[in-house]
């Protein structure tokens, strides 16, 4: 298989949007969790070569090496030798051990080690950051006039419970959502210019496995309620505790009933329209569970689109979800078109057919034993 072709599909193009990176991350080199055993292995302890994020989670450096790809706007060849990661060939490797070290360093000493500098705080998705300001195209026109009188108050907003109550309504109030026991979806998926089937089995509350169809032969991301899953032909990587928490969100076949039970903390901020829509902003947070940014639909109160944010020792990876397409569906309103997106690929979904209460194997949602590693 070509490293292009792989690249394409290790991202695991599924309704989860769990990229694993690339092909140099297989089973052997990107540690299993043992979410129920205790043990815990640092970056040092998994891998070869660590100088800087030694003490890290060994399931985090995958992550952060993706925050930093995707704040530079490069691949990982950009600082690694293909096929051999563990060598210091290349000097921007070297450098980028010296920016993490002076990054963690502002950060210590000016905001108490919390992450408010970032690789892509100065990087902005290139990967020399520019120093000088950049003139715009029309900079030979006279600047605008400052106005010191204040602009027009914004109109009160509502509370995030009156939001979540028009979002329930929406879609056709708890009743209705509470006798979905099972959904059965299938369509395409649209990445990189290529159109391929997807299959989507959903258990209530929080059970989800996605089959997607390449010709590479196909590829499954799963969540079973507890653990979650993700494998191509070749391939396996059983999720990081982080991945399987963004996974039971994706999973959640109530959402609109239950989000005011998985989450506790709201605040509401006016929106930015999406797709012309005027929105309002719910942001949620709760302990160990990914802080999502909520853009529900002013008018009729659909939830438009969902930001979820990852955590990682350099900084939050986002994932966004655009939900479209609204139909009704055995008494509910679903979305029949999603576009997925984070900072290193993107894709759509188009659901062509729903079956609701409909019989599913339960047998798509336990585990298989991981491959032995290569």
């Amino acid at each position: 298989m070509k490293t292009s072709s792989a690249r394409l599909w290790i991202s695991v193009l599924s309704t989860s949007v769990l990229l694993i990176g690339s092909t140099k991350l297989s089973h052997a080199q990107q540690p299993s969790p043992a979410p129920h055993s205790g043990q815990f292995q640092t970056a040092e302890q998994h891998f070869k070569n660590i100088q800087v994020l030694k003490n890290i989670p060994a399931d985090q450096l995958i992550p952060s090496m993706q925050f930093i790809a995707a704040s530079l706007g490069v691949e990982c060849e950009f600082c690694h030798v293909e096929h051999a990661n563990d060598k210091d060939d290349k000097k921007t490797k070297l450098a980028a051990r010296k920016m993490i070290t002076m990054m963690m360093a502002i950060n210590q000493a000016n905001f108490n080690g919390d992450l408010e500098v970032t690789c892509y705080t100065c990087h902005r998705g290139v990967a020399r950051p520019v120093s000088t300001p950049v003139l715009p195209a029309d900079a030979a026109r006279p600047p605008a006039q400052v106005h010191d009188e204040a602009g027009p108050a914004n109109p009160a907003l509502p509370s995030a419970e009156q939001i979540g109550d028009k979002y329930l309504a929406a879609v056709g109030g708890a009743a209705a959502l509470n006798n979905i026991k099972t959904r059965v979806q299938k369509g395409t998926i649209d990445a990189f210019g290529k159109t391929y089937p997807i299959e989507i089995y959903s258990e209530a509350p929080e059970k989800r496995v996605s089959l997607t169809h390449p010709p590479t032969g196909t590829s499954v991301t799963a969540f079973n309620g507890e653990v979650g899953w993700l494998s191509i032909p070749g391939g396996f990587h059983p999720m990081t505790a982080a991945e399987g928490e963004a996974a039971r969100i994706d999973a959640e076949l109530r959402f609109a009933a239950r989000l005011r039970e998985l989450y506790k903390d709201f605040k509401v901020l006016p929106g930015e329209p999406v797709r012309g829509r005027p929105t309002y902003l719910v942001v949620a947070k709760a302990p160990g569970k990914p802080a999502l940014n909520l853009y529900f639909d002013q008018e009729n109160g659909l939830l438009l689109r969902l930001i979820r944010f990852a955590e990682t020792p350099l900084g939050r990876n986002p994932t966004q979800i655009d939900y479209s397409d609204y139909r009704q569906t055995d008494g509910v309103k679903i979305p029949y078109r999603w576009m997925l997106a984070r900072p290193n690929g993107a894709f759509t979904i188009q659901v062509e057919s729903v079956q609701q209460n409909v019989p599913v194997d339960e047998k798509l949602f336990v585990m298989p034993e991981a491959p032995p590693a290569h």
